[in-house]
């Protein structure tokens, strides 16, 4: 196939593209490049632009006749979500209207969307499975949720056919050690932590141990930045017109944060010095994915199944590019 991959610089985004290259698709990555990297794009075509030039789009859509769209482009910070809400629904939101009205008019009828556990939010039980009520608790997974929303009205009307996967903690590298993780700032738990481990932290926050969890410590499910790559292929290989996936990705298995910062101790070697600070507004305990329904319905089985693993990758990258991309200048 023929493929936009929009967000296609950034950390899931860039990996889905490799994975793509090597199974043979073709792909146009639209990137506005604010948080991604022009490096981690590989050997595909860049089209730097916005999501909200929806003539851009349209045209790039229309005059290289793509078959299908991976939609990665969003902002996906929660704090920062409660914090300018404007900013996330104009990116996420009403950049996702331009991107489906610029498909509509283009023909194309075939999306992959990156959705988000966060839809969720705090649930009563876990594991979290596809059925359970969404109830978002921040303007980021609202707004991931409306997008869902847009998705359902647009298949029903229009005849979009679309998977949208709903995905937990994204982690690690690329094995080749190519592309991983690189945010400015840094956020996710991992890369944190082997910043502690690479001299550039003097230690890592535990944010909150009084929670009601083993250890007292956030659980969270943590899923290879592969896997993730692999269902986004399996679920487009299965969309037929008006064809539509909403599904849970995650390996189904939680581990505190403290089981994060031992797993980079042990795979790193170094000490990693932490500290107890309060609680951040908004952390469920637990977070844990029940996958089953991805595994039955895509075939798709996590080839990084325990944490370690994952990390080590994620510690390949990051002590190969102590300064991101900017490393490799």
């Amino acid at each position: 196939m023929k493929l936009v991959v929009t967000g296609g610089a950034g950390y899931i985004g860039s990996h889905a593209v490799k994975a793509l290259l090597k199974a043979g698709h073709e792909v146009i990555v639209f990137d506005n490049l604010s948080k991604g990297h022009r490096a981690a794009v590989g050997e595909a075509r860049l089209v730097e632009g916005d999501l909200r030039d929806e003539v851009l789009l349209t045209r790039i859509l229309r005059d290289e006749r793509i078959d299908a769209v991976m939609h990665f482009a969003a902002l996906a910070q929660v704090g920062e979500s409660v914090q300018q809400p404007a900013w996330y629904y104009g990116n996420n939101v009403l950049g996702t209207f331009h991107l489906l009205e610029a498909m509509r008019t283009a023909g194309v009828q075939k999306l992959v969307f990156s959705s988000t556990t966060a839809t969720f939010g705090a649930p009563e039980s876990m594991p979290i499975h596809e059925e359970l009520p969404q109830r978002p608790i921040n303007p980021y997974g609202f707004t991931k949720l409306v997008v869902e929303h847009m998705l359902d009205d647009y298949s029903a009307a229009y005849g979009l056919s679309f998977a949208a996967l709903r995905y937990f903690n994204a982690a690690g590298a690329s094995p080749d050690g190519d592309i991983g993780e690189d945010h400015t700032p840094e956020s996710h738990l991992i890369p944190i932590v082997l910043q502690v481990a690479l001299g550039q932290r003097n230690s890592i926050s535990v944010f909150g141990d009084d929670y009601p969890t083993p250890d007292g410590t956030c659980i969270r499910d943590y899923i290879h930045v592969d896997d993730l790559a692999e269902a986004h292929i399996l679920a487009l290989e299965q969309l037929q017109p008006g064809k539509k996936l909403k599904l849970n990705l995650g390996i189904g298995t939680g581990y505190s944060v403290r089981q994060v910062i031992d797993a980079c101790r042990k795979v790193t070697g170094h000490a990693i010095p932490e500290t107890i600070s309060t609680r951040r507004e908004g952390d469920p305990p637990e977070l844990v994915a029940d996958s089953r329904l991805a595994r039955k319905v895509l075939g798709w089985k996590p080839r990084f199944d325990t944490l370690e693993s994952i990390v080590e990758t994620a510690w390949k990258w990051h002590r190969a590019h102590p300064e991101g991309y900017a490393s490799k200048g």
